[in-house]
């Protein structure tokens, strides 16, 4: 595959260059201008920037903690929480007595407690490898964030921004919050609230001076527990057959031990129980974050299949035991069966998360909050029956606690409708790991956690790609991660399973993966494979694939029907002025790019291609609802707004 080896080449080339660059960058916190910021990256990112697009500080050599030479016996922290944390919540730590406050104070949220420091990595490439450019302080125990406002004030009255820095354990999630100091008798203090998930490890809050350059430890909290490690945690449904009447819940416990859920009228399930390992993990000459000192203990993930269940319907469900509790009550709905009249479902990729603290974290995702919480209102309203995540899901590139992070972030959606996924290049791709692009996104992660945390009806371990029937849809999702070169076991699959579609059982086919074959989107890396378009673009057309749904370039947009670069049909305006694809004269498919739901949005290029008729660069997700007839399709921005609409008939 001589166009997978430029892309390696090219990768590889561009991490160097950005790595020696960032060496040599004389940009500091205190001197960061938020107006040299590309209006794009400016105008999407509020509050959290993405640490792709922002270096706001320098390296600092990994090193082991120690306490300052100057010990300060008035310094305290104190954590306004009991005992015990709770599974999900908010705590604020407190630090008192601090005499001289300074811009290179900060605080760090730890986890674990007692961790055991084995290696020391020396510089920032570790961290560059999974594609984040940003200069991240490093410490032997964790990896950790910037902050992303260094606040000025008046130092003598103690006024200025407290900058924290929370670790989220083990993790890579490294918070940094603007505070206030306030002094009394020449002794100032200052408060910052943390979220807090259950991640099942001990945490520490500890106020460090020197900066990150050379951090010496003034105080610390101690440990805390969480209430209970075992918590039965972040259930989510997947469809697992074209029936309707079976869905598999999967949920993240401490406890090892079989747990069961109890659904629907007296009926109940009993979970298999699995983990990884960091032995599971992929590495290289260069350590991976999975590997290495992003790696973070998952617990325990379970899996129950709900059985007995009616398509279109709603029935309720808790999951856990008696020994560890019970989760709450929830109220879930099936997807119709295959085969049948309609269905409604909402497609996006690349989603990631972002901190509910107003914390700056590796790889923050600035639209996954505002994206998740509209695509909520929309499943309270009974408005959707699935959704379809196609690749790049939580970012966690190796940090391997933010995989937590993720699934309480998107449980209030997944835990109600089947939750469908595909895998991306920061699920899969590292060196000499099998993946196609032999690139280290995922930071060491080489799909491991993804395949674990979302099992789907694929054939077997390492080979996710699968197809399944909702409504009058046959979808065929594949994974543009590993070998779809012809004759490959992925290739013979898609021209099988394109081949056997009953179009008279599901007269749409929806064709979806994570990376485009068409975009107008440039950079430095190619976002399109010519020899991925070559090989699988022929078998879309002779088996009249209706609509391609791809991510991985972070906005919106739509094609005519297009084949080899050329437009075979535009679409028509209908009484509202909608776009209209005719499929009853079929000649190609539509191709939408959807990699809008959270990642740091890419521009558009002024002079664009013919193929090309709708750009939009803004978070949002695609609304679908499908008939025997009519593909009704939308692309709502988080605010509510429909940018985009269009229908294809037969």
């Amino acid at each position: 595959m001589e166009s997978c080896n430029r892309f390696l080449i090219l990768k590889h080339v561009s991490i160097l260059l950005v790595f020696f660059m960032n060496l040599n960058s004389s940009t500091s916190a205190a001197t960061f201008n938020p107006s040299l910021l590309n209006v794009v990256v400016a105008n999407t990112t509020l509050l959290h920037r993405n640490f792709t697009a922002v270096s706001e500080f320098r390296t600092i050599n990994r090193q082991l903690l120690f306490h300052c030479s100057d010990s300060i016996p008035s310094i305290q922290v104190n954590v306004t929480s009991n005992s015990t944390l709770s599974d999900d919540g908010f705590v604020n730590v407190t630090v008192s007595g601090v005499p001289s406050p300074s811009q290179n104070d900060w605080i760090a949220m730890i986890s674990p407690t007692n961790s055991d420091v084995k290696t020391c990595i020396l510089n920032e490439f570790y961290y560059l490898q999974t594609g984040d450019t940003s200069k991240l302080p490093l410490l032997c125990h964790y990896p950790v964030k910037k902050p992303p406002d260094i606040g000025t004030g008046h130092l003598g009255r103690c006024s200025h921004a407290l900058v924290t820095l929370g670790w989220k354990l083990d993790l890579g999630l490294v918070q940094f919050i603007s505070g206030y100091l306030k002094c009394t008798n020449n002794k100032c203090s200052g408060t910052i609230q943390f979220h807090v998930v259950n991640i099942r490890t001990d945490i520490e809050f500890v106020f460090f001076s020197g900066g990150f350059l050379q951090p010496c430890i003034r105080g610390r909290s101690g440990p805390f527990s969480f209430a209970n490690p075992k918590s039965p945690l972040y259930g989510h449904l997947s469809s697992m057959d074209s029936t309707g009447t079976s869905l598999k819940l999967t949920w993240v416990s401490g406890d090892k031990e079989p747990q069961q859920v109890q659904y629907g009228k007296g009926k109940t399930a009993t979970s298999t129980v699995t983990t990884f390992s960091q032995s599971d993990m992929c590495s290289a000459a260069v350590p991976s974050p999975a590997k290495d000192f992003g790696w973070h203990d998952p617990g325990f993930i379970h899996s129950a299949l709900l059985t007995g269940l009616t398509p279109s319907s709603t029935f309720s469900y808790s999951y856990g035991s008696k020994s560890v509790g019970w989760s709450e009550q929830i109220s879930a709905t099936t997807p119709p069966a295959g085969g049948s009249d309609e269905l409604k479902f909402i497609a996006y990729g690349d989603m990631g998360k972002t901190p509910l603290d107003s914390s700056e974290e590796h790889y923050i995702q600035p639209g996954a909050l505002s994206v998740i919480k509209a695509i909520a209102n929309e499943v309270k309203s009974n408005n959707v029956n699935s959704i379809f995540h196609i690749g790049d899901i939580s970012y966690a590139t190796g940090f391997l606690a933010e995989w937590d992070f993720f699934l309480n972030l998107i449980h209030p959606v997944a835990s109600r409708i089947s939750y469908m996924t595909a895998i991306g290049n920061h699920e899969r791709d590292y060196i000499n790991s099998g993946s196609v692009y032999g690139t280290p996104d995922s930071g060491g992660e080489c799909g491991v956690p993804y395949e674990t945390y979302f099992p789907m009806p694929t054939a077997a371990k390492d080979k996710p790609w699968y197809s399944i029937e909702q409504g009058s849809v046959h979808f065929t999702v594949i994974s543009t991660e590993h070998d779809w070169s012809e004759n490959s076991d992925q290739y013979e699959w898609i021209r099988k399973d394109l081949a056997s579609v009953n179009r008279q059982k599901t007269p749409w086919l929806i064709f979806t993966g994570h990376r485009p074959m068409y975009t107008s989107s440039s950079g430095f890396l190619p976002s399109v494979d010519k020899n991925f378009v070559e090989a699988i673009e022929p078998l879309l057309l002779q088996n009249k694939v209706d609509l391609v749904l791809f991510g991985h370039v972070h906005n919106y947009e739509r094609t005519c029907s297009v084949y080899q670069g050329k437009c075979k049909a535009m679409p028509t305006k209908d009484k509202n002025g909608v776009d209209t694809y005719n499929k009853g004269n079929y000649t190609a498919p539509v191709h939408v790019v959807i990699g809008m739901a959270g990642f740091t949005l890419d521009p558009f290029p002024n002079k664009v291609e013919s193929w090309s008729l709708v750009r939009v660069s803004e978070y949002g997700y695609l609304t679908a609802h499908a008939t025997r007839t009519d593909l009704n399709l939308k692309f709502v921005i988080s605010k509510n707004e429909v940018k985009d609409s269009f229908h294809i008939t037969k």
